[in-house]
């Protein structure tokens, strides 16, 4: 993740975001880190091998643990978003869609970053 090329003014919202999603994907990726084995719970439906073309098969470890940090802060919008939703009773905002669309296929942080901005502007963010 390269930190320097998301730096703006130090004091805009739009930094003071980046800045707080940095420290969760941070914190996700020591959870990742410490999780018993750090091998990703397998879902109903997936094969149990790997295959060997995948994306977690041609990537560094450093690189999918980045990825899996990211995917668990995504997930945690993702909650945050449910709850609005269900306190609220909204339907699904074709902003915050486009940008979940937009973070499953870049995964990357400026994406996520995107994500976590349309929520806020939504008041839905709540940490």
């Amino acid at each position: 993740m390269s930190d320097s090329s998301l730096q703006r003014q130090p004091d805009s919202p739009n930094q003071q975001l980046t800045d707080r999603i940095l420290a969760r994907v941070r914190d996700a990726g020591l959870a990742v880190d410490q999780r018993p084995g750090a091998q990703p719970r397998r879902r109903r439906g997936q094969p149990a091998t790997p295959d060997p073309l995948a994306a977690d098969a041609t990537r560094t470890p450093e690189q999918v643990r980045e990825a899996r940090a990211l995917r668990r802060v995504f997930l945690e919008l993702g909650d945050c978003y449910r709850g609005y939703r269900l306190r609220t009773g909204s339907s699904v905002s074709p902003e915050v869609r486009d940008a979940a669309y937009g973070f499953r296929r870049k995964l990357d942080l400026p994406s996520l970053v995107l994500v976590a901005a349309s929520l806020e502007r939504l008041d839905a963010l709540t940490w």
